[in-house]
């Protein structure tokens, strides 16, 4: 896949991360600059007042206002106290509005200004106002001067606007200068994520990863097999088309959060989960289907954290097998023919060669007549081509191994049922016809004749398979037909036997085993015609 030429996961993530972070912090900033402002003007707005209304209860500043010249008392009063509480002005005036007491002396005995004194004068209420003054903008507490109750005067105490700005300008640059810090951690912090995220998805880029999910599904769609994927849980997390046909389940059905077990009862998904061990080429039933199954855990850092099963119906590996075994079959039967043919036209090469014609016709004659015979006996007895093809290999492979193989002149098998499976019977009969071949080649001074006779009279196709080996033991007759149990040596051994076995409980059929009258072991196999019982 090509890579797509833009910007990284790792870079993406990276930026996200840092304007996400840059985004909220900007919104907290503006919000904590601006509940610092209004905090620090309720803050000196209430000192101001609080100072202004000192002043006014203090009794030598309400003598003063009664005496004729005020601004004598008041004014050091006024200015000590402006001093000690850092405030910009305090202003006292008269009942008038004519200041008593003034930072600036020249301003004393002209009117205060601002427009804000008429609610203290007039009303008798203390409270703090923002207006522009002598001295610029600034934040007022103002109050009246009492004097039994009567308004004498006011006091007015005041800090600059542009001072109170100055602090919260402080403010906001310690703000930003935390954003910032916390800017280069969240950088650091959001590029070792991004790292890691890219890290646990294998460095594929989120373009690559959509474009690997729809050829997965596709590939998933379009095989012949059914899948079924489940987690750790035993829930179902994946299930493809064909999973959904072999289930009866609608295709556009969602299974993903079943349980397998609700789905397929008879699964060993739960028991590949528990054992972390795979299990292949299993049978099992699935509605009416036989299907054969392989099961595969999912194991991710020494933890199983799912498993996969795929099937497929057996009829379908079945027809593979039958071809596969057609082809093998006349395979067989050419390489037979061609080696052992070839041995023969070198024998008579050299009779012709040596002047022994009468002994190169005699060859001739009798390799012609022994081959027709069962070439014509196959033909009349076995009209089916599949065994017939099977027995002519099987003839010629016991000519090249100097066996006599006896095919009864009484057999015959013309009524074969069209329903029943043709590769069992080739299994059942092919490995046989091989296990008796490789019993009477362990007596090599003596005769090895394997007679095989078959019949289809009555209700039953029965084959009686002879040969002249050592035979079965008894103690053998238990267990040979299991997998794995030969009494022969080398690998692959104890097969052939078992799938005897298996081919004969599909078709609902059974094998006896005696001693043959050659000496050996006679296998006969009986097989009804009627309908298969294990289904």
């Amino acid at each position: 896949m090509q890579r797509l030429k833009s910007i990284s996961l790792q870079t993406k993530l990276s930026l996200m991360i840092l304007g996400l972070l840059l985004t909220v912090l900007l919104i907290l900033g503006l919000i904590f600059t601006r509940l610092y402002s209004t905090s620090v003007e309720e803050q000196m707005g209430e000192r101001a007042l609080n100072v202004a209304q000192s002043v006014a209860m203090m009794p030598a500043v309400i003598n003063a206002m009664k005496s004729n010249h005020p601004s004598d008392s008041i004014q050091p009063i006024a200015e000590d106290l402006r001093y000690k509480t850092g405030a910009e002005f305090i202003v006292v005036g008269d009942k008038d509005g004519i200041r008593v007491a003034h930072p600036l002396l020249d301003r004393i005995g002209k009117h205060m200004v601002g427009g804000d004194s008429q609610q203290a004068l007039v009303e008798g209420e203390s409270y703090v106002s923002k207006a522009e003054g002598s001295l610029g903008s600034s934040l007022r507490g103002k109050t009246p001067i009492f004097d039994n109750g009567e308004i004498i005067g006011i006091v007015s105490v005041g800090f600059l606007t542009e001072d109170i700005q100055q602090k919260v300008d402080q403010f906001e640059l310690k703000v930003m200068s935390l954003i910032g810090t916390i800017l280069l951690l969240g950088l650091a912090g959001g590029f070792f994520i991004a790292r890691n995220v890219k890290k646990s998805i294998f460095g594929i880029e989120p373009s690559e990863i959509g474009a690997m999910f729809l050829e997965r599904n596709t590939i998933l769609q379009t095989i012949r097999e059914g899948i079924i994927a489940v987690d750790a849980k035993g829930e179902i997390t994946l299930a493809n088309q064909e999973a959904h046909r072999m289930l009866n389940r609608k295709v556009d059905e969602n299974l993903e959060g079943e349980d397998i077990v609700s789905v397929l009862p008879n699964t060993r998904m739960p028991e590949v989960l528990l054992s972390g061990e795979s299990e292949y080429d299993q049978e099992i039933i699935i509605g009416h289907n036989h299907v054969i199954v392989n099961r595969i855990p999912i194991i991710q850092k020494g933890e199983i954290t799912g498993a996969v099963s795929s099937f497929r119906r057996k009829t379908e590996i079945e027809a593979l097998s039958r071809e596969l075994s057609q082809v093998q079959s006349y395979a067989k039967v050419l390489r037979s023919q061609t080696h052992e043919y070839a041995n023969k036209l070198y024998t008579i090469l050299g009779l012709i060669q040596l002047g022994a014609y009468d002994e190169a016709i005699e060859l001739i004659h009798k390799e012609a007549i022994g081959y027709q015979e069962v070439v014509q006996l196959l033909v009349k007895a076995v009209p089916n081509p599949i065994i017939s093809a099977l027995l002519l290999g099987k003839y010629n492979r016991a000519h090249e191994l100097h066996i006599q193989f006896l095919i009864d002149e009484e057999s015959s098998m013309s009524d074969f049922p069209e329903r029943m499976e043709q590769e069992k019977i080739v299994t059942i009969v092919g490995n046989l016809i091989d296990n008796a071949m490789d019993a009477v080649l362990e007596k090599q001074d003596e005769e090895r004749v394997v007679h095989l006779f078959m019949t289809d009279i009555g209700r039953d196709l029965i084959f009686e398979i002879e040969d002249s080996g050592n035979g079965v033991h008894e103690e053998e007759l238990e267990q040979i037909f299991e997998r794995g149990v030969s009494n022969k040596e080398g690998k692959d051994r104890g097969i052939g036997l078992s799938l005897v076995k298996n081919a004969l409980e599909y078709l609902g059929g059974y094998v006896t085993i005696s001693t043959s009258r050659y000496g050996g072991a006679a296998f006969t196999v009986v097989i009804p015609k009627g309908e298969q019982t294990n289904v």
